[in-house]
């Protein structure tokens, strides 16, 4: 089969289209052919060796992945040959793989893909969706004036839905062209701010009536988290997801003296902690059924071959997407 790897790290030109031997499912797992895998900001960032953890090499990419299911291991009952499934490889411990024709993986991670879904929106959901869906149960959003930065990504596109259909008094977006920011409106955002202006945290808090937001969450990094932090209300909450979110944090005295006299908080937030297998199917459940029913939109970031997942890895890099970007083998 055909598979992407890397040898070494360095740009998206280092991956590279590999024959390898097609997995045979063990005891408990299932094979899969792939019909469509995401690809996410963090692989970049691997890829770079800038992650928090450096993969050994060669190395190949991808943890979310939907298809159709061509063989059955040992001992697996409760699916068959020719089910539309979604599995998240990481929850089997799996931190790779996921850039091949075909998988094999625990099928205790299985989720069953609704018909009316496409494999990509099957991929799309399981790191950002669930990323976004339990964001929101840790931070609630209902009643508060949200700020979501890089609102027409993957991630931020879903909050900005969740948020409002949780009860968010107001979801301001922030993000860095016209476009995204049209986009972030069109699925349900009451504003936008384009977070390349000097003013940008004037306007924030113009739109928030002076107060400034009661909750924000910010993956973009570099001077944005502070500034963040100095514009949240009071009994505000500052949520940082994703390893660019603390790259260049670093508040002053100032800060943390505003934190502590207006009871503002600062929060982390890593997706692995809040899952468990036996939920997972309920989870993404949840998921797939608002996007079902037309509840919760998916923006198409675009879908590459799988030979071509360096032009995948570039685009993201750019910044230039928005949605969810899938490469499909």
């Amino acid at each position: 089969m055909k598979a992407i790897q890397y040898s070494r790290f360095g740009g998206p030109d280092v991956l590279e289209i590999v024959e390898t031997d097609q997995p045979s499912p063990g005891p408990g797992e299932v094979l899969i052919a792939v019909g469509a895998v995401g690809v996410n900001f963090f692989e970049v960032l691997m890829r770079q060796d800038r992650y928090v953890v450096t993969p050994a090499l060669p190395f190949s990419p991808g943890v979310e992945i939907a298809g159709t299911i061509a063989a059955l291991g040992e001992g697996v009952t409760t699916f068959s040959v020719g089910e539309r499934v979604a599995a998240a490889l990481y929850l089997a411990g799996v931190q790779s793989g996921g850039y091949a024709e075909y998988v094999a993986v625990s099928a205790d991670v299985l989720v069953r893909l609704p018909e009316a879904l496409s494999f990509a929106a099957g991929a799309a959901l399981q790191v950002q969706g669930l990323t976004a869906l339990h964001l929101l149960r840790s931070n609630p959003a209902a009643g508060r004036n949200v700020l979501i930065s890089a609102a027409a990504g993957g991630v931020g596109s879903l909050l900005v839905q969740l948020a409002k259909r949780a009860g968010a008094k107001r979801v301001i977006a922030m993000a860095s062209s016209n476009e995204k920011r049209a986009l972030a409106q069109d699925i349900g955002a009451d504003a936008g701010v384009d977070y390349t202006r000097p003013d940008w945290p004037e306007q924030v808090r113009a739109l928030t009536d002076g107060a400034g937001p009661d909750l924000i969450f910010d993956a973009s990094g570099g001077d944005i988290p502070a500034k963040c932090l100095a514009l949240l209300a009071p009994f505000g909450r500052l949520v940082l997801y994703g390893p660019l979110s603390i790259a260049d944090f670093r508040p002053d005295a100032e800060a943390l003296k505003a934190l502590i006299f207006g009871n503002r908080a600062v929060a982390g937030f890593s997706l692995l902690p809040h899952l468990a297998p036996e939920r997972l199917a309920h989870d993404l459940g949840e998921l797939f059924a608002l996007v079902t029913a037309g509840e919760l939109k998916l923006l198409p970031g675009g879908s590459f071959p799988l030979a071509q997942a360096s032009a995948a890895h570039a685009a993201l890099e750019s910044r230039q997407t928005a949605g969810k970007l899938v490469l499909v083998p």
